[in-house]
């Protein structure tokens, strides 16, 4: 039976002085036909251990609907981890953070519980239940088992969100009596009040930074001063958003930070090895004063790109590891270019007045104000809210908030956006029957307590003054909808909710539209799909969600992954929210993020 344990300068692995050198992949960012190759990919560059959080919404995206297959399929990941040779830690949460839509915790908590992270009765009895559904798929697999788990944390940087003793000791107890027996650590940045408040006296403290190695590595050792030392977060990247810039850092000096980390001796957990993508819709938000939610790539910049494409950055970082520990010979070869061609897009029709699955029971029933996503029960990007004007009369139109971004028209003409980023609160609209608001929730804040707030319109409408009352909120579900497309009859789909607002060419410039296209490959292939030319929208290949593009930039390309492809023909379907200047798909070689800072 193998042994991890505490020393009192290391940690011991049966009995012997042992370094952590990990890095990170979210397995529930990656395809799990890829996963074995990611993990393969972290040994060749010398990692030892692969840590991943798990993201509870994802696995209970509605409560009692727990799922633990597929993408989902923890324990398969852990063993394709112990396979490879590998090591893991294990961060279970409940929050992740990891710029993951509500920071990991289910919508359907975090609207029902008031007092999230804390020792509150309502939030621990979900949360335990949660623990021990993660537990049981972990325990059977650490390492004094015959397992890869080696570490599991307990919370998630909990000191800059909270000091609620109880709560951290209700988690501990939790982990224990579900059979955890491998060492508790956790995560904070080292800032004196963030570590003390963090964690407890039986767990080990570790730290999450980037720089100045030694500095921190000192300010660690004073709260935690035996034990080995260890930065589990090693920021070797970062995130990007919306209307920013794509974010890198300097190779050389990374490479040099992690030489430092090494060479005092630390152990490390490099955040990320392997980033991956915010397939579908989630992706996280910020907010501190200006709502910035993240783009669809999570490549941070890592060793290992978005596609899987080792980097510069790889080859620097597994030079330094070699200074401290084995590397293997081999290393991973380089991947080809992607498929180039371009396939033009057919307007298939308006999709916004479509009959998803999830909108056929849309509330065609009045409620005084509009309802919230979170109220319809909708986990989906879209609900559009309708209401017939008083009179006919048009005015100032004001709303108390829109979360996130709302396209208003009259009478189906486009008149102007209400934008969460840009604090928009009112447009003056002209006279007409009725009025349109479609509402699109763009990523959930993931930290601090901002989590869980609603989406959709928030309180109270009013024109020229007068409160509206009357408002019809329908759900739609962009995957449904596009599925519904995908079909051979999709264009019958398209006729019919176009019926009575014109054609789908005519349409092109004033509203969403559906459009799809058909290319045909040799063997199945990773391809970058070019949205430089599109305006705002869903992607899906083969009835695989993408994820969200927009010509807010920087991000140009959408990552189509391998598996997400077929030999012989392939069905391309974008619902586009605005405009395509060009109506073509144009795949390229290689991924496109953005401009860079430098």
């Amino acid at each position: 039976m193998t042994t991890f344990s505490l020393g009192d300068t290391d940690f011991l692995r049966d009995g012997q002085p042992h370094r952590v050198i990990s890095g990170a992949i979210h397995y529930f960012r990656v395809h799990p036909e890829q996963w074995q190759d990611r993990i393969r990919k972290a040994r060749l560059m010398g990692l030892n251990t692969i840590e991943t959080y798990v993201a509870w919404n994802a696995h209970e995206p509605r409560r009692g609907e727990w799922d633990a297959s597929g993408w989902n399929d923890l324990g398969r990941f852990l063993d394709l981890v112990h396979a490879e040779g590998l090591d893991a830690i294990v961060r279970p949460g409940p929050y992740i953070c990891a710029e993951w839509h509500n920071g990991g915790l289910p919508v359907w908590l975090t609207g029902s519980v008031d007092e999230l992270r804390s020792s509150a009765p309502a939030f621990l009895t979900e949360v335990s239940a949660y623990l021990r559904r993660v537990y049981d798929i972990v325990a059977p697999r650490q390492v004094d088992r015959g397992g890869p788990v080696v570490l599991v944390q307990i919370e998630n940087e909990y000191g800059a969100y909270g000091s609620d003793t109880a709560y951290l000791e209700a988690l501990v107890a939790v982990t224990r009596d579900a059979g955890i027996t491998v060492p508790l650590t956790t995560v904070d940045q080292p800032l004196d009040r963030m570590l003390s408040d963090g964690s407890l006296p039986e767990l080990h403290k570790t730290g999450s930074f980037g720089s100045r190695s030694a500095e921190r590595l000192a300010t660690l050792r004073r709260h935690q001063p035996t034990g080995p030392l260890m930065c589990s977060e090693f920021w070797d990247g970062w995130f990007d958003w919306w209307g920013g810039v794509h974010h890198t850092t300097d190779v050389a000096a990374a490479a040099a930070d992690l030489d430092a980390l090494l060479s005092a001796g630390a152990s490390v957990n490099i955040y990320m090895f392997h980033g991956g993508t915010n397939f579908g819709l989630t992706n996280g938000a910020n907010d501190k004063g200006r709502y910035l939610p993240l783009v669809t790539s999570y490549d941070y910049d890592a060793p290992l790109d978005e596609a899987g494409e080792p980097t510069e950055k790889f080859f620097a970082f597994r030079d330094v590891i070699a200074k401290y520990a084995p590397v293997p010979d081999e290393v991973p070869r380089r991947l080809s270019p992607a498929p180039a061609f371009r396939a033009p897009l057919t307007p298939t029709g308006p999709w916004a007045d479509a009959a998803a699955p999830a909108s056929a029971s849309a509330s065609a029933s009045l409620t005084e104000q509009p309802q919230t996503f979170d109220a319809l029960g909708h986990l989906s990007a879209l609900v559009r809210y309708d209401i017939d004007l008083p009179h006919g009369d048009g005015g100032l139109l004001v709303i108390d908030e829109v979360r996130d971004l709302g396209w208003v028209s009259v009478d189906g003409v486009a008149v102007g956006t209400f934008s969460r980023t840009r604090h928009d609160r009112a447009l003056r609209i002209p006279a007409g029957r009725t009025l349109r608001i479609l509402v699109e929730d763009q990523g959930r804040v993931n930290y601090d307590h901002r989590l869980g707030e609603e989406k959709g319109l928030i309180g109270e409408v009013s024109l020229d003054g007068a409160p509206l009352h009357g408002w019809r909120s329908t759900p739609l579900d962009v995957a449904a909808i596009a599925a519904a497309f995908a079909s051979e009859s999709a264009s019958g789909i398209g006729a019919e909710v176009g019926a009575g607002i014109g054609t789908a060419t005519e349409t092109v410039a004033t509203g969403p539209t559906a459009w799809t296209a058909e290319f045909r490959l040799d063997d199945p292939a990773g391809l970058f799909l070019d949205t430089a030319a599109w305006g705002k929208g869903y992607a899906f290949v083969n009835g695989f969600f993408l994820g969200r593009y927009w010509r807010n930039g920087p991000q140009r390309t959408l990552h189509v992954p391998a598996p997400a492809t077929k030999a012989g023909s392939n069905r391309l379907v974008v619902l586009e929210l605005e405009q395509l200047v060009e109506p073509v798909a144009a795949f390229v070689g290689s991924s496109a993020l953005g401009d860079t800072e430098e």
